[in-house]
């Protein structure tokens, strides 16, 4: 696996320059390079989970390094498909330089597996994990969309008609990208809490405990829940739900990283993460 995880890493670095350059140059060429290397370092990264699930007999979230891996695999899949949708070409200058640096983190991290991990062989766990980690990759991407939404629209309101006007999208375009991204996401996070509280009922005998990380869930879901509403029922568009995808995934980050490391609970103790 750590074979495959590194030329899935090298391809992910050269996918990230030729976004760049296409950034830079705007040519046709450049574009088909860096997304042509993404999807190798996509294909790689596939064979490297697969790999990983065909040794230890189930989905490879045993410890952290596998967690950021698999987390990096589900941003990378979510965008091709979303590029295949939308084809807003720039989003890939977001979402290769996070897919090689994520990576390049997880490879500093330790790589044995946590002891007694028949746990992760529930059927309702492996919902819960595909559920949750394809809705976060599509709120990072919401976030992504979110964050070119705002250089985009600072261009134009300074009138500053320069280097980010000529290379983003229109407004409407990179919103209703960031829209469909939050639409998904946030579907695939409430079906992931439903299936992780059911999970919860199975192994622990309860469907909530208040451990850090489902009450960070919790908030997590309902601050999306709030744009989301937002979004439909004020008509919550352009800059104002660009800024609370930003924020939505800073918080997002919080529960799914930072809970583990400065809040103690069951969670961190099973899955090393």
């Amino acid at each position: 696996m750590e074979i495959l995880t590194t030329i899935t890493t090298v391809l992910y670095l050269l996918s990230t320059a030729g976004y760049i350059k296409y950034l830079i140059f705007q040519k046709n060429y450049l574009f088909k390079a860096g997304y042509g290397l993404l999807l190798a370092g996509f294909f790689f990264h596939s064979a490297a989970i697969g790999f990983g699930y065909f040794v230890s007999g189930h989905i490879p979230v045993s410890n952290l390094y596998e967690t950021l891996v698999l987390a990096t695999w589900a941003i990378v899949g979510v965008f091709v498909a979303f590029q295949f949708r939308f084809q807003i070409r720039i989003l890939g200058i977001y979402t290769a330089p996070l897919a090689a640096l994520v990576m390049i983190a997880a490879s500093q991290l330790p790589k044995t597996a946590m002891s007694g991990q028949v746990f992760l062989k529930n059927l309702w766990l492996l919902f819960h994990i595909v559920a949750i980690f394809v809705g976060e990759a599509s709120l990072a991407l919401a976030c992504g969309a979110g964050l070119l939404y705002l250089l985009q629209e600072h261009a134009i309101k300074t009138k500053n008609h320069g280097f980010f006007f000529r290379r983003l999208p229109s407004l409407d375009l990179i919103d209703t990208t960031g829209y469909a991204c939050l639409v998904l996401g946030f579907t695939m996070l409430t079906f992931g809490l439903v299936t992780g509280i059911i999970y919860a009922k199975s192994f622990f005998g309860r469907f909530w405990g208040w451990d850090p990380k489902e009450v960070w869930s919790a908030i997590t879901w309902l601050l999306y829940a709030a744009l989301l509403h937002g979004r439909i029922t004020m008509g919550w568009r352009g800059r104002r739900a660009a800024t609370m995808s930003i924020i939505g995934f800073g918080v997002l980050l919080f529960t799914f990283l930072g809970v583990n490391f400065l809040l103690k609970g069951h969670h961190g103790q099973f899955t090393g993460w």
